[in-house]
């Protein structure tokens, strides 16, 4: 077996598969090893069941279910994720809502059952000014299944926290989506702020609400979101920073 990997040190800062080394013309078994290990959770992120109704009674949400009747007709036709079902359809009623928070399991229902409950706690506590829809949880839900829920709510900006498709390196990732008066159908992905790789490991819970509410008051400010709203949040300072 070969020594240590020349470009070693550049695995301090990335979780990415760089400087494994060698054995021979192949991998280290270890590195194999590890390679099936973070394959199998990533296809375990993605099969997972989803548990809506208990996250629903953490959060005192709605469960909602869209028009994918089970998780291999969600994987095999993308566009029965962002319907609702008729029965969900008809539960939403609308109201004076500034906002809907849309909690949905996406292609990771670990990252939503690991996540979920306290980042959405953390998203209408950084917005405390703002009317709130009750909080809804959606079962294999795709992005654009948030449009028709904030419409049907009355709600003006859609929120959508999503499990995000899991990585080789991360399979616990949730994506945050803001979207200005969104529209089923009419609306594109264009139209919408991303807040990607919201986890412990990568983008903080706290971090990715303040990061959020930011973009929330400047889209209600400008009337847009999307590419007509820049993402150039100011840094939060830490009381580090604050004092050098």
């Amino acid at each position: 077996m070969s020594g240590a990997d020349e470009w070693h040190a550049l695995a301090a800062f990335t979780p990415a598969r760089v400087a494994l080394g060698r054995a021979g013309s192949a991998l280290p078994t270890r590195r194999v090893l590890e390679f099936q290990l973070a394959h199998a959770r990533a296809r375990d992120a993605v099969n997972a069941p989803f548990d809506a109704a208990a996250l629903a009674a953490e959060l005192d949400a709605m469960c909602l279910t869209t028009k994918a009747a089970d998780r291999a007709a969600y994987l095999a036709n993308p566009d029965l994720g962002r319907s609702l079902s008729d029965a969900s359809r008809v539960g939403l009623a609308r109201g004076a809502y500034d906002a809907a928070l849309i909690v949905a399991d996406g292609l990771s229902a670990t990252a939503i059952r690991a996540h979920g409950a306290a980042l959405a706690r953390a998203i209408r506590a950084s917005l405390p000014e703002l009317a709130w829809a009750p909080v809804t949880v959606v079962t294999n839900g795709r992005i654009a299944v948030g449009d028709e829920i904030a419409q049907a709510l009355g709600a003006s900006l859609a929120v959508v926290a999503i499990g995000e498709r899991p990585g080789l390196s991360a399979a616990d990732s949730v994506g945050l989506y803001l979207t200005w008066r969104p529209r089923p159908g009419v609306t594109r992905d264009a139209d919408r702020n991303c807040i990607s790789n919201v986890r412990p490991d990568g983008l903080p819970l706290d971090e990715a609400a303040h990061r959020l509410a930011w973009l929330a008051r400047q889209a209600r400010r400008l009337g847009a979101s999307g590419v007509g709203l820049k993402e150039d949040a100011p840094e939060r300072l830490t009381d580090e920073s604050a004092r050098a």
